[in-house]
């Protein structure tokens, strides 16, 4: 038996985590994964109460209710990206090796019969998460969900925003374009060629395309793609500069 009183969250002692769950599991309802999610994994950070939960979520993601399954994974996603964060729960995946193998078959069960992009995108940042890809596992999600990642420019430091999803087009540029009432100055993104792509991008392409995310294949084009900064025409990997900022942002 876990004792919970002995563990701890975002928000100090653990021993409220078994009555959460409780309520979860018999009315499940947005706010109350919301507030599991705020206790567990709050902006990133994981505590030792957040791997405790981990048989727990592996328990709900097995079962039919497709909608908690998803829900389950992408918080026990979330909270395995998190595993090299300082925590005092020791060797995590070692600890959870059980439920990080369940956890994924599971998550690449949902993966083939998820219609919805960024529920999609969700599930393969998750899949990579328990697998272990640094980085990715954590912050793949974000350029699809939000059809941008903000990058620093090598060249110059200015702060970018990588368009790799938007019905305006695959650019970059340094300028508000969302709220901008006046055109901002973009250079057009250069995609890869899939068959000269190689690594974790051909493979997270191929996966989308053969579950039929057409979109999500064709955004992995743009993110492990070229840009240009507009600002000082310095041209650089966008999944280069991605990775390069997770050392300043974790």
């Amino acid at each position: 038996m876990t004792d919970w009183a002995q563990l701890s969250h975002a928000y100090g002692s653990a021993e409220d985590i078994p009555v959460l769950l409780d309520q979860i599991a018999s009315e499940p309802s947005p706010e109350r994964w919301n507030d599991l999610w705020s206790a567990l994994c709050h902006q990133g950070s994981v505590y030792s109460a957040s791997f405790a939960a981990l048989p727990w979520l592996a328990d709900v993601a097995g079962r039919d209710d497709r909608e908690q399954a998803v829900s389950a994974l992408n918080l026990a996603g979330a909270i395995l990206a998190g595993s090299d964060q300082p925590h005092g729960a020791g060797d995590v995946r070692a600890q959870h090796a059980a439920e990080v193998e369940t956890l994924l078959v599971v998550v690449n069960e949902h993966l083939r019969t998820s219609s919805d992009r960024n529920e999609y995108a969700y599930l393969l940042e998750s899949m990579l998460s328990f697998e272990g890809v640094v980085g990715w596992g954590e912050d793949l999600a974000w350029g699809f969900v939000n059809e941008e990642y903000e990058v620093s420019c090598p060249g110059c430091e200015a702060n970018l925003f990588i368009i790799v999803i938007g019905e305006r087009g695959f650019f970059s540029t340094s300028g508000d374009y969302a709220l901008s009432e006046d055109d901002v100055e973009t250079r057009p993104l250069r995609p890869a060629s899939p068959a000269a792509m190689d690594g974790i991008g051909r493979r997270l392409h191929d996966i989308a395309l053969a579950d039929g995310h057409q979109d999500v294949a064709s955004a992995m084009t743009y993110v492990f793609g070229d840009a240009t900064c507009p600002d000082c025409e310095t041209g650089f990997s966008v999944a280069d500069q991605v990775s390069a900022d997770w050392s300043v942002t974790h």
